[in-house]
């Protein structure tokens, strides 16, 4: 059984400027079993319902700006999986959580980015998931049970977004060595609760983390892990580090 992930995509640059990152994320996807298909959650794609991509052939968004030219040139051409497509939202209809098929919408770099870096070839089906943002984590982990039963039909489930996110307080020339204590304090106690399963904790995470909101001034980047921890099951760190000093860069799976 394949298990979910939670990834810190960090900046759209990751796909130019892999780092740490790049690496793990292109080992993880060499030791897992090859998906066939693939579902992600993106902090980029916020909305106010559950909708799902159920185009032929998404496009790849580019939705950033102020990049180098080059990463506009990047494309991600995975195919889509309509009949997958209304087949989740089958499912998550009869879990009560209401759900819609979007046949237009591209691909972000909240997908595109980490998937170019796991499976290249771009040749494995991708959907993707929104984020009701304003519903909070409850209902991302109520999502992630719902769909938890694709792992074991081969999907890879996907929560894409970061530990800590404050782009307002980063440090763009600071190296891999530079890590904020407040940034760090956070991430730690995020990992402290998810390895003891603490869930009440972790829905209440803006009150109860440390420095909490100063590292999610918005949460929609930590909510793609409540997707992944209630699709998954046992926790383990795969990756860890900062980048900018502050921009949490962790990997986690749910076997």
């Amino acid at each position: 059984m394949l298990p979910s992930l939670f990834i810190s995509h960090g900046s759209p640059m990751l796909a130019l400027e892999p780092g740490a990152s790049g690496p793990a994320l292109a080992r993880l996807a060499a030791e897992l079993t090859r998906p066939k298909a693939i579902v992600v959650v993106s902090a980029h794609w916020e909305s106010q319902r559950l909708l799902l991509t159920a185009g032929e052939h998404p496009k790849t968004w580019h939705d950033f700006g102020g990049f180098p030219a080059a990463l506009y040139t990047l494309q991600y051409p995975a195919p889509g999986a309509p009949e997958l497509a209304a087949k989740i939202a089958g499912q998550l209809n009869d879990a009560g959580l209401p759900a819609e098929l979007d046949a237009q919408r591209p691909f972000d770099h909240g997908a595109w980015v980490p998937l170019s870096l796991m499976y290249p070839q771009a040749d494995i089906p991708v959907l993707q998931l929104s984020l009701p943002s304003r519903m909070g984590p409850e209902l991302q982990t109520r999502v992630g049970r719902a769909l938890a039963g694709l792992r074991g039909q081969g999907i890879l489930l996907i929560g894409s977004g970061s530990i800590t996110h404050n782009l307002g307080e980063l440090d763009w020339r600071a190296g891999p060595d530079v890590i904020t204590p407040w940034a760090k304090a956070f991430r730690d106690w995020v990992v402290e609760k998810l390895e003891a399963n603490d869930e009440e904790a972790l829905h209440h995470y803006r009150h109860l983390a440390p420095s909490a909101v100063r590292n999610h001034p918005s949460d929609e980047h930590l909510l793609p892990l409540f997707f992944a921890r209630g699709a998954g099951g046992a926790f383990k760190v795969e990756h860890s580090g900062f980048t900018y000093g502050a921009l949490g860069m962790d990997i986690y799976r749910f076997d």
